[in-house]
Order: C-alpha cells, then sequence, then structure tokens
C-alpha cells in the first residue's frame, strides 16, 4: 500500500510539515515503517566522502579514479540519500524534488564548472518514507520540492555514479546539529539501507578555508595530523571519542572552524551496524589544508580499496 501523506498542517511557502502525531495514523506494511520499499537481503553501503573544492569535479585526482571503481560494485539501489553542508535549514528538510536541478552554488572558479550537469532523477517517494521515520523519532520535518543538488551532492557524485542512473535525494542539516544530533540522524535513517537506499555523507576530513594555499601546496601538518587521529579513532570504532573531537582531537578548532563539514561523518556512523567494516579511502591533500581523506561502510568488495580492519 502506497502511503498517502496527510496535507493538513501547509506552511505559507506551500512546504507540507509532518509530525510524529500524523504520521502514527498513517498505514505501514513494516514494522520499521517502510511501507513502500521491499526489503533486500543485504544492507547498503555507506560513504562519507570529501567533496573539496568545486573543482574536484573536474580535477578528480586519486579520490575520484577510487571512487570510480568502487561504484562500479555497487547494485540493487533504488535510490541514493545524501547529506551535505551545503544544505542547512532551521528545522530538518527533505528534498522532494522530482527532477532536481544542478545547483552551481559557489563563485569565482573556471567557466566550464557551470556548465556541468548531474541529471538523477528524484526519489520522492523514498522520501516520504524517510520523513516518516524522523517524524517518528519526534524530528520536525518539511518537505522542498523545488530544492536542487548542492556542489556538496552532485560533485563527489560525478565520480562515484557517473552515469547518474540512481535517484538522488537530500536530507538538511539543521543549523543548530552537533555530534549527538548528527549520530542520532544517522540512527533514525538506518532502515533506509535495507530497502536498497545507499548513505552518502558528504563533507570535508579537514576544512579551514582561511588558511588555503595554491592547489599543489604541501600537507600541512596539522592537517594530516587531524586526519590521522581521526583514522585511528575509526578502526577502534570509537565513537564517543569522535564525538567529543572538538575537545580532544589534535587542532580541531583549527581544522574545523565550523563543524558542518564534519559532522556528516558522524551522521553516517550513526546509521551502521556491528558488522560493516570501515575501508580507508586515500584522497590526500589539495589546497595545502583540505584532507580529502573519505570512508566506506558494507562495501561488499573489501579488498579493493585498503581495509582497516
Amino acid at each position: 500500500m502506497a502511503l498517502q501523506p496527510n496535507m493538513a498542517c501547509i506552511s505559507g511557502n506551500n512546504d507540507p510539515r509532518w509530525t510524529a502525531s500524523v504520521v502514527s495514523q498513517m498505514p505501514s506494511n513494516d514494522d520499521d515503517g517502510i511501507g513502500l520499499m521491499m526489503s533486500t537481503s543485504t544492507k547498503s553501503p555507506v560513504f562519507f566522502l570529501s567533496h573539496g573544492a568545486p573543482t574536484f569535479a573536474i580535477e578528480p585526482g586519486a579520490l575520484g579514479s577510487t571512487l570510480q571503481i568502487l561504484g562500479e560494485q555497487l547494485s540493487n539501489l533504488r535510490a541514493v540519500l545524501v547529506l551535505s553542508p551545503h544544505w542547512q535549514t532551521k528545522n530538518l528538510a527533505i528534498m522532494s524534488t522530482i527532477l532536481p536541478k544542478t545547483m552551481h552554488d559557489f563563485g569565482g572558479f573556471p567557466s566550464k564548472l557551470y556548465d556541468l550537469q548531474y541529471q538523477a532523477k528524484g526519489q520522492p517517494d523514498i522520501a516520504k518514507e524517510a520523513a516518516i521515520l524522523l517524524a517518528t523519532a519526534g524530528w520536525t520535518t518539511q518537505f522542498d520540492d523545488h530544492r536542487g543538488f548542492d556542489h556538496g551532492a552532485w560533485v563527489p557524485l560525478m565520480h562515484l555514479l557517473p552515469k547518474a542512473h540512481i535517484p538522488v535525494f537530500q536530507v538538511s542539516m539543521p543549523f543548530d546539529l552537533n555530534t549527538q544530533q548528527a549520530f542520532k540522524l544517522g540512527q533514525t535513517l538506518e532502515p533506509l539501507r535495507h530497502h536498497g537506499v545507499l548513505i552518502v555523507a558528504s563533507g570535508n576530513m579537514t576544512h579551514n578555508l582561511g588558511e588555503l594555499r595554491s592547489p599543489d601546496s604541501l600537507p600541512v601538518d596539522y592537517a594530516q595530523e587531524f586526519a590521522s587521529w581521526v583514522k585511528t579513532k575509526l578502526i577502534s570504532n570509537a565513537i564517543n571519542s569522535l564525538m567529543l573531537y572538538r575537545t580532544e582531537a589534535p587542532y580541531a578548532e583549527r581544522a574545523h572552524p565550523t563543524e558542518e563539514h564534519f559532522l556528516p561523518l558522524l551522521f553516517a556512523l550513526g546509521t551502521l551496524g556491528t558488522r560493516d567494516a570501515v575501508q580507508f579511502i586515500a584522497g590526500g591533500t589539495t589546497y595545502g589544508v583540505l584532507s580529502m581523506d573519505s570512508y566506506a561502510w558494507g562495501m561488499p568488495n573489501h579488498g579493493t580499496v585498503r581495509s582497516l580492519v
């Protein structure tokens, strides 16, 4: 049975809002609240991807080529869910656009970058299922049926899924999101992995734009030390330390003057199960201070990239 949203509460800009009380009255075919999708025998993988500068779209480097290899291993996907720091809202918003446009939400870059289009379809039906999970868990949510793909979504997907053949939708990051809430958000949406939804948490391992150097500069020590600390904690599954990274990690505030590009990692960790093995995806460092280290969990062919467990 397809779920029919209750549109009794409509905001002034025509955003249908979902509440836990409304969702609780909706029919469901599964105990986890997923009514539209058939369960698969295996869970879809999870990625934390450092998306770097927008030029990553046309300068793939080592990370881009590795993502293309990994993308070729992905199968049986019904949708891709992206969390990006370049979509922040007061409350959680869920993209329900049918044909999302490619947003060139940046300036001052080579003209050919603005010609790029990522022409994946949206997935409003699965977006509704995400809304049910979120509202049932107490999140205040709303739909956005005009939102396009920001560069935190489409730039890494240009390498991971270059054919744009899998529907994509995004969930926004609330402005006041913290590490614990980001982890909880991931936990809330984890059931989607059982129904063919690939999770892509897009951010950056380090992100201090105030210290950018030339594109070919050698890596700055503090960026490497921070990235190495994160790697160690991921190997040992030290979730609490990662949640407290602001006080425990070396150079945390310098590596991330603001938190929005690190929080997607905590979101990704929230979507994991005990059997999801972590894989390190070496990305190098661009502009001296942007570590492009990335991670994958639950990949079918674990040996393709360097495994840390």
